[in-house]
């Protein structure tokens, strides 16, 4: 990661925090004390912390369960803070309610996700097994089982027009979430799924082999500094994420590491993957020349997929072509002109602007054509009314307080 972007980002956002603090009535005045919270130092935690153990601190926390913990929140706007202690977690996770919900992942390294102690666990993948992928998910975040679905063909599962938008700002900070139910890519098998609602996650991470993060319809996804890893389309979806800081890991190769799904609406939409400043890498040294060449940026779930990398490093395991197309029942789903499979000043070994041109299935942008996408502000929409850019309220501007 070239370190001048990552200063001048952090620089921004900081300025960005002192600005809005006052103006905006938001969760972040109760994770302020995160750190000395997540240190198990429970006196500094916001008040009425709800705290979760399943260890030797059990008979002191509040629940042993962090569905438990959730399921005991009203269903109302009132805001909540739950705070995990160190451990391992089999268990799903389901936030329905709308008011803002924080999950704090116990932790002596808060700003280094590779060593977070706190990891929720679940073993599933869709091979016919179930109505639709989002029932594989170790955690979800959307108002109904309905918004969840993900759904097939251009359009997905229909949500109905009545169904409420869920939770308006839903932050983990240090926590993992793994679905472990192989070893390799052998279908659907989620991390993490929102629909209808606002998600940061912060310090955090998400391991898989296919489909790891669903971002689904009016879903608005924030990553910070934390890992991704999977091998099929594992950043897939069709709402909105921003991925910055963030540390891909390749542990293989299989369709793209995106795979958007646009969708049309009587508004203009960005509806997309964003991945900036962050790194891709092959998981570890011996697939590394296993790989070699192999993995693609992206392929388009359909014709209206917007699937950007910017300054973002790419290892050798990219392939020339960066991105490809998916072929659907011997249609392409690539439509010059309308699909949007892009790259701004990416760098390392996996980028070749020779490859890039000659197949033809990546845009390389300048920078006046990524200034239409370069902040979570233009980006970001508040899709459940009349699509005006701007919903960025929830986002936590400075994670590393």
């Amino acid at each position: 990661m070239k370190p001048i972007y990552r200063m001048v980002f952090l620089n921004t956002l900081t300025a960005l925090s002192i600005l809005l603090s006052a103006a905006l009535s938001s969760p972040t005045s109760k994770t302020d004390s995160r750190i000395p919270c997540q240190a198990g130092d429970i006196s500094s935690c916001p008040a009425h912390t709800i705290i979760v153990s399943n260890g030797a601190s059990s008979s002191k926390a509040d629940f042993t369960s962090i569905q438990a913990a959730i399921l005991s929140l009203p269903n109302d706007n009132s805001s909540a803070t739950i705070f995990i202690r160190a451990g391992r977690y089999t268990e799903q996770l389901n936030i329905t309610r709308p008011g803002p919900v924080t999950l704090l992942g116990e932790t002596t390294n808060p700003l280094d996700a590779s060593k977070n102690q706190v990891t929720v666990y679940w073993s599933a993948a869709n091979n016919g097994t179930y109505l639709d992928n989002a029932f594989t998910s170790v955690l979800t975040v959307a108002p109904t089982q309905n918004a969840s679905l993900t759904g097939a063909g251009p359009t997905g599962w229909p949500v109905p027009a009545d169904t409420p938008f869920g939770n308006s700002d839903f932050r983990v900070y240090n926590i993992d979430f793994r679905n472990v139910f192989s070893e390799y890519s052998a279908g659907p098998s989620l991390a993490v799924s929102v629909s209808y609602a606002n998600a940061g996650f912060y310090y955090s991470g998400f391991y898989s082999y296919q489909d790891t993060v669903y971002i689904g319809k009016l879903g608005n996804g924030y990553f910070y500094d934390s890992i991704i890893a999977g091998q099929t389309d594992f950043l897939y979806g069709f709402g909105t994420a921003w991925f910055q800081f963030c540390a891909l890991q390749l542990r293989s190769c299989g369709g793209g590491i995106t795979a958007w799904k646009g969708t049309n609406t009587t508004y203009v939409n960005k509806f997309g993957a964003y991945i900036v400043d962050s790194t891709i890498n092959a998981a570890n040294a011996s697939i590394a020349d296993e790989i070699k060449g192999k993995c693609a940026l992206g392929r388009p779930w359909n014709e209206l997929d917007i699937s950007i990398f910017a300054r973002t490093y790419e290892d050798a395991s990219i392939e020339s072509s960066g991105f490809t197309d998916w072929l659907d029942s011997g249609v392409q789903n690539y439509v010059p002109e309308v699909t949007l499979q892009a790259e701004f000043e990416t760098y390392g070994p996996g980028w070749n602007e020779t490859g890039r041109l000659e197949a033809g299935f990546d845009t390389l942008l300048n920078k006046s054509a990524w200034e239409a996408y370069d902040e979570p502000a233009k980006v970001f929409q508040f899709g459940y009314g009349n699509g005006s850019f701007g919903n960025i309220k929830w986002i936590d501007w400075a994670p590393w307080n």
